[in-house]
């Protein structure tokens, strides 16, 4: 499958190098251009593109970038990617600690990925916000394994949902349908299955635990 990832921070990172390892064929962009991508290319025959090239021809792209930065993403950012593409938003809401206050998520309510959504003008599917980057590399099981981890994974594309599941079951994770994006506050930061490190039952309660409002260390 050919994948666009935008972002090579820790997530972008390490899902280019699992990614990769499975076969996939993997364009990574960063801000900075992709001259300063060699060291990650050679390290996993990912090819290096500008932000405006990650998507071209990619079935699922994911978008894992500092969410004060999603309105920075060149206009079309998504243009020339495949019939039908996948969106993956890994991204969080953190106003005290890094993004400032954002309008659209405090004064509208929006959810983190509801408001990325407008700025890509594409759904996305909400997954990997709540995983550390390191269980990317360390923590994949085989199907069945008593330790398997889980994932929440939101969004209102069915289609597209199931592709990323998919997707993330190749990686080594289990998942759970977490509901649409308007739902998907029950996976923002400082809620019970942010970094949890458990399995389908487990996830499936804390989702249904997670309270309504914005815990105040993460509003602006």
């Amino acid at each position: 499958m050919k994948i666009g990832i935008i972002g090579a921070g820790n997530i972008g990172g390490n899902l280019t190098r699992r990614l990769t390892a499975l076969g996939h064929d993997v364009s990574v962009a960063n801000s900075r251009g992709p001259h300063t991508l060699g060291a990650l290319a050679e390290e996993t025959g990912a090819t290096p593109v500008a932000v405006e090239e990650a998507a071209r021809g990619a079935e699922i792209v994911v978008v894992t970038v500092p969410l004060k930065r999603v309105p920075d993403l060149p206009s079309g950012v998504l243009d020339g990617a495949a019939e039908g593409v996948a969106v993956i938003d890994t991204g969080n809401y953190y106003p005290q600690q890094r993004d400032g206050r954002i309008a659209g998520i405090e004064d509208e309510g929006l959810t983190e990925s509801r408001w990325t959504e407008r700025h890509l003008g594409h759904p996305v599917i909400k997954a990997f916000n709540g995983t550390y980057a390191q269980d990317i590399l360390d923590r994949p099981r085989p199907a069945g394994a008593p330790d398997r981890m889980a994932l929440p994974v939101a969004g209102d594309d069915e289609a597209a949902k199931a592709k990323v599941r998919a997707l993330i079951d190749e990686l080594g994770f289990d998942t759970v349908d977490a509901g649409g994006i308007d739902d998907s506050w029950r996976q923002q930061p400082d809620t019970p299955v942010y970094g949890l490190r458990e399995g389908v039952d487990g996830v499936v309660k804390a989702l249904a635990e997670a309270p309504r409002e914005r815990p105040a260390a993460f509003r602006g």
